[in-house]
């Protein structure tokens, strides 16, 4: 199984970080960069390579993956046009998701436990969402709603869709061929419609509702420490609460 990770965006919303805006997959967090956290994960639960999706301040990414070792594990690919939405960094690995084979599809932007990772690695659903029903609402985490175990929405503002299980998406897939197929055409109806700002996370939605979806399956990873690092804040949250439970369990 091969990995995508899309860590070509600029992280504006960090622009008051004291380092001056760094790819968000270069932040460190005791000692270690997320790239390197998310490359150590990978290797142990067995994938073969790690297809990484970059454009700002490639250089700087590229140079990580080299000062770790992990130049025969990752193919890197550059998405030129980096500042638009992530439905462009998605669609530069189309020869991943077109391969044939299972593919896990991550933001980079996230510290986790490995233990999350495994759930999707080792799940028995061909396609799987990861879902946090420990979550502060609000605006900013994309809502994975389901009725009688069935996606019904995915997005961040969910309006008056009827449920009965509410959690936050981690921003992590597995997805199975046909899932992965979909999710390809999905994005390039974006793509050639002109919205290239769109989320990828819109194509997911477009996939899990469509008439006849592919199957899906979801794991709950309430109580794993894990956070999507999007301003000041979390980086905070993320040295000050979430690192020290994830070495906690490593301890």
């Amino acid at each position: 199984m091969k990995a995508i990770m899309l860590a070509a965006g600029c992280g504006t919303r960090l622009s008051s970080h004291g380092d001056g805006n760094p790819p968000k997959v270069l932040l460190r967090f005791g000692g270690r960069t997320l790239l390197s956290r998310h490359i150590e994960i990978l290797r142990a639960l067995g994938i073969e390579e790690l297809v990484l999706v970059v454009g700002y301040r490639a250089d700087e990414v590229l140079a990580e993956v080299n000062s770790i070792g992990a130049e025969d594990f990752v193919e890197a690919l550059h998405n030129p046009d980096f500042e638009r939405g992530s439905l462009v960094s998605l669609l530069c690995a189309r020869a991943a998701l077109a391969a044939g084979a299972p593919v896990l599809v991550m933001d980079a932007d996230v510290l986790y436990d490995a233990r999350l990772l495994r759930r999707l690695v080792e799940t028995r659903h061909p396609s799987c969402l990861l879902m946090d029903r420990d979550f502060e609402a609000g605006d900013e985490p994309v809502k994975l709603c389901l009725r009688d175990r069935v996606p019904v929405e995915f997005r961040k503002e969910i309006g008056a869709v009827a449920y009965d299980t509410i959690g936050e998406a981690s921003g992590f897939l597995r997805a199975s061929p046909a899932f992965a197929r979909a999710l390809v055409a999905a994005s390039q109806a974006y793509i050639d419609s002109g919205r290239l700002d769109e989320p990828y996370e819109e194509a997911i939605r477009d996939v899990l509702l469509s008439d006849a979806p592919p199957p899906v399956g979801v794991e709950d990873i309430t109580g794993i420490p894990w956070i999507e690092i999007d301003f000041p804040a979390d980086v905070e949250r993320a040295e000050n609460e979430i690192l020290p439970r994830i070495e906690a369990v490593i301890r």
